[in-house]
């Protein structure tokens, strides 16, 4: 006879794997951090002194930083990885460690996003509780796994490709200040793009943030140049 008992809770569940490499905000913080210090060096051109010479140091002034950023940003993602991971490992460790059910309820709940902790009643937390009891800390690895290089790569590559639609106009533009115009107006573009994209992301407006995010890339562009960034 079928029982109609539900399965035993303390089964972990098999994970679901994400089919994004990084998040939308992941792609889009890295984008806008590569595409802002590109402007940096963009912006700061002289178009009524710049010759041939000018043109070329700037630019490999723009890609050789987008470089170095790159590398540190990818180093600081998988850092932050590794530091999650183990984060989670600990919180398992110690629900796993407790023999006051009642703690660690409260141990997961302290862990959770506070607009879905607040949703989270005492049976749901208990369910939860036994789930979690029930993996193997053993299972979880310390070390960095195939996805996080694999993340950091991406983090890296955005970073380093946020450079060129901006520095394109004065690869192909012999006039200096229609190169600058052209790629302001990429640049603009792109803030209005990530921030739109942010919008959608986030359930609300993509044109208001669009617009926000163009305003708000601007004015930290310039913020960056006048502090000498």
């Amino acid at each position: 006879m079928p029982s109609d008992a539900p399965a035993n809770p303390a089964t972990p569940a098999e994970p679901r794997r994400s089919r994004r490499l990084l998040d939308p905000v992941d792609r889009v913080s890295e984008i806008l951090f590569g595409l802002i210090m590109a402007l940096t060096f963009t912006c700061t051109l002289s178009v009524a002194e710049a010759g041939e010479a000018e043109v070329h140091e700037m630019l490999v002034g723009a890609l050789g930083c987008n470089l170095a950023w790159g590398i540190v940003d990818a180093t600081i993602f998988l850092l932050v990885n590794l530091v999650e991971r183990a984060r989670g490992a600990n919180l398992i460790g110690a629900v796993r460690a407790t023999a006051d059910a009642g703690q660690g309820r409260r141990l997961i709940s302290d862990a959770m996003p506070e607009a879905l902790a607040s949703g989270m009643d005492a049976a749901a937390l208990e369910t939860l509780r036994l789930r979690v009891a029930g993996i193997s800390v053993s299972t979880l690895r310390s070390g960095p796994r195939g996805t996080d290089w694999l993340q950091a790569l991406g983090v890296f590559l955005l970073v380093v490709a946020a450079t060129f639609p901006v520095a394109a106009p004065f690869m192909l533009m012999e006039d200096a200040a229609l190169a600058l115009r052209t790629s302001n107006g990429i640049a603009i573009a792109m803030l209005f793009a990530c921030g739109a994209g942010l919008g959608r992301y986030a359930g609300t407006s993509a044109v208001r943030i669009g617009l926000l995010m163009a305003v708000l890339g601007i004015g930290l562009v310039a913020i960056t140049i006048a502090l000498g960034g």
